[in-house]
């Protein structure tokens, strides 16, 4: 059914835009219209500033549980005294444990709950990067992908696109078999990774990928399986990449090579290929990951959040590598918030301003992060293009007072997901003035799918 949007304004071929009537049908953008100075007859109107739907590149819906839970105080030392919120590893055991209790129904009820919140955040399209495949100590569920396929059931009923990233995990580190919590993880060898996702199929909204959850989760024999996998379907790969010194000192350890040179031995590398985080490189990685145009996948919020450190994201895309961005483990769920604290993040390191402009940190979260999510065709507004929009108020305490000209650079350094007022989805509107039109109450639903895995 043709729908026509009217945007007050849009962000058009890299300007700002006043008046545009955005005509849709069968999901995608039939015509542009600039210059029109009211709605037209039977559109539906857009206050605020629309943009491409934004593309978060790396999530984990699961994680959504862990939001304040992990905060408190969950690293005990020996002797039995609380040292606080721990490290990485202390919140990779409170994640153990949430993810032992999820089933395909609670995860699908949970997935929902989070795609909605991402949703009302104005993002169109998650990059799931997923790999809780089988039950409690590694039975197969009679349907072997029951928990992906609640993931892309979830996507659906939230109204949002999805790229179901399967991944491959094997090994709790080099040459160690997996522990309790992460046999729900395996499929023994990555040939049996590859029998199990070479069965989930996409759909209208959901797309599949592939991932290494890291080199130290798949044993290095096992890694040109799944790049081959990829390959042969022209899927996008990702991989964490280099989180955590450890898993560098680890990885030299065992094979005299960084993460990074032991990907580009196996042939992981290239343009399908998105590093998330890559934190802590070389410059022989950085020159390695840009001179293939391996992208990178930038997860600010959850970066800082587990104290990881900042990555060296404009080295990076200096050497040829594209930049996306991820809310990873939803410490929060605000595109926006990614986009700036990249350019932010950056500036406390160097000491520079402006390493970014607001279009550049935009493109980002909408153009490139569908691109390493195999959907090249979104995150533009354009003929052709999917009709998934996004709309930010610029009448809020927070984006208030600029010019409508300044719209982007206020947009990216102002606003917050609280600010996103439409969302439009395949000419869809799922969520118009803030409510989300197929969720009705987005907190119940996350009170409820949260208290049911703790």
């Amino acid at each position: 059914m043709p729908v026509t949007y009217w945007a007050e304004h849009a962000w058009l071929d890299g300007a700002v835009r006043p008046g545009v009537a955005i005509e849709t049908d069968h999901g995608v953008i039939t015509a542009l219209a600039t210059g029109q100075t009211g709605p037209p007859p039977g559109a539906r109107v857009l206050r605020g500033l629309t943009v491409p739907g934004l593309a978060n590149a790396h999530s984990h819906a699961f994680h959504r549980a862990l939001r304040g839970h992990v905060q408190a105080g969950s690293s005990v030392s020996a002797g039995g005294a609380d040292e606080g919120p721990g490290s990485f590893w202390t919140w990779r055991e409170v994640m153990y444990r949430v993810a032992e209790k999820l089933t395909p129904d609670s995860y699908f009820e949970l997935a929902r709950a989070a795609y909605a919140e991402m949703a009302l955040a104005g993002i169109t399209c998650v990059g799931e990067f997923h790999y809780l495949h089988h039950a409690p100590g590694g039975t197969r569920y009679a349907d072997p992908n029951a928990m992906g396929e609640a993931l892309i059931g979830a996507a659906a009923e939230a109204g949002i696109r999805i790229t179901l990233l399967d991944t491959c995990y094997l090994s709790a580190g080099f040459g160690a078999a997996p522990e309790r919590p992460q046999l729900r993880f395996s499929d023994g060898d990555a040939a049996g990774w590859a029998d199990r996702a070479g069965r989930l199929t996409g759909t209208g909204h959901a797309r599949v990928g592939a991932a290494v959850h890291s080199v130290r989760a798949v044993p290095a024999d096992q890694l040109e399986t799944v790049v081959r996998w990829a390959a042969e379907r022209d899927a996008p790969l990702h991989v964490h990449l280099s989180e955590q010194p450890a898993e560098n000192e680890a990885c030299l350890a065992a094979h005299g090579r960084t993460p990074t040179e032991l990907l580009a031995d196996h042939g992981a590398l290239g343009p399908r290929t998105t590093a998330v985080h890559a934190t802590h490189l070389t410059g022989g990685d950085i020159t390695l990951l840009g001179g293939s145009a391996t992208g990178v996948c930038m997860c600010p919020t959850t970066e800082r959040d587990l104290a990881d450190g900042i990555g060296p994201a404009v080295a990076l895309q200096r050497a040829g590598s594209p930049l996306s961005l991820g809310s990873d483990s939803h410490a929060v769920v605000d595109l926006l918030e990614e986009a700036r604290a990249m350019e932010l993040d950056e500036r406390l390191r160097s000491r520079a301003r402006g390493n970014w402009s607001a279009a550049q940190l935009l493109t980002a979260a909408t153009a490139d992060g569908h691109a390493a999510l195999g959907w090249p065709e979104a995150g533009r507004l354009a003929v052709g293009a999917p009709a998934d929009l996004t709309t930010v108020g610029l009448d809020t305490v927070r984006t208030a007072g600029p010019p409508p000209e300044l719209a982007v650079e206020t947009v990216v350094f102002a606003a917050t997901a609280a600010d996103v007022r439409h969302t439009v989805v395949a000419g869809r509107h799922v969520v118009r003035d803030g409510v989300h039109t197929l969720v009705p109450d987005v907190p119940a639903a996350l009170r409820a799918a949260i208290r049911a895995v703790h």
